[in-house]
């Protein structure tokens, strides 16, 4: 970005600009990344950025946009840089203590809240919760719901308790090892009805698959596991201990298997797919 101080910037300029720069750094969605940081500047919609394309950037937004510009161009996830993103209808607040929802999470929850009508009133844990996206959702679909979500990580606790604040629900956080679920905690002071989890399912050996925004930025407690299938395991039993629902976000390489651990606790596991046809899901009841 040039420092030319003769230079005029419009939103087109800088839209043209900054997509042949991001191309050329290698940085996924070029064009939608530089749309997303500017309209994040000039505090408007994306969309509104193309009835702008004559304004005129000033010094001041100027300042501001080359610093995201340039860890976008080492490729920074844009929720990091931004500090938010869309989850439903919520504002979630990420921070490199959590990872970034995924729509494949956003699938996982639209299918609880087609199953279950709004007059019912259930209870919701979800393990390993991180940026608290799940039982955030849930509460601001589903007011008269008991929320909660649990958490190894003290940073990722702070970050889900923000986002309930900011999107003003009602919904308890606390400290827990999902290894350690069958254990007597603050778990079992409540029962609960339905059971989410999108535990880390990534082995180590998975790691040079993954694109270097995900491998150098997210957090690795919340992405990888030796024994990603031990981990479903602990969860299983406990939902099934609980007589909960259970529903399960997976590493599509093994569905079939976490399939197989939810049948030994549960009468029926099903697999559901995601958008992209992969095995993504394990619902077992």
């Amino acid at each position: 970005m040039s420092s030319n101080p003769d230079k005029v910037w419009t939103v087109l300029s800088m839209l043209e600009w900054a997509t042949d720069f991001f191309e050329e750094k290698g940085v996924d969605n070029p064009r939608l990344s530089i749309e997303w940081l500017l309209a994040h500047i000039l505090d408007i919609r994306r969309l509104d950025l193309y009835l702008k394309f004559d304004r005129p950037l000033s010094p001041d937004e100027l300042d501001r946009l080359r610093p995201l510009v340039k860890r976008r161009a080492a490729h920074e996830p844009l929720q990091y840089i931004t500090g938010t993103t869309d989850f439903l209808n919520c504002t979630i607040q990420v921070s490199k203590e959590v990872l970034i929802p995924r729509p494949e999470t956003e699938q996982l929850v639209e299918m609880v809240l087609n199953r279950y009508d709004s007059a019912e009133e259930l209870s919701v844990l979800d393990i390993g919760t991180g940026s608290g996206c799940i039982p955030v959702a849930i509460k601001k679909n589903r007011p008269n719901w008991i929320c909660a979500g649990l958490d190894i990580s003290d940073d990722a606790l702070h970050v889900a308790q923000s986002n309930a604040e900011l999107n003003d629900v009602d919904v308890s956080f606390f400290k827990g090892d999902l290894n350690r679920l069958e254990s007597k905690g603050k778990t079992q002071e409540q029962e609960w009805d339905i059971i989410i989890s999108n535990p880390p399912y990534i082995t180590n050996e998975e790691k040079v698959e993954l694109d270097p925004q995900v491998l150098n930025y997210e957090p690795e407690l919340a992405l990888f596991h030796d024994k990603p299938l031990e981990v479903y395991q602990h969860i299983c039993k406990f939902a099934a201990s609980q007589q909960a629902v259970l529903y399960l976000e997976c590493n599509d390489k093994i569905a079939e298997q976490i399939k197989d651990v939810a049948l030994q606790f549960f009468g029926k596991a099903e697999l559901k797919k995601d958008y992209d046809q992969n095995n993504r899901f394990v619902v077992a009841e």
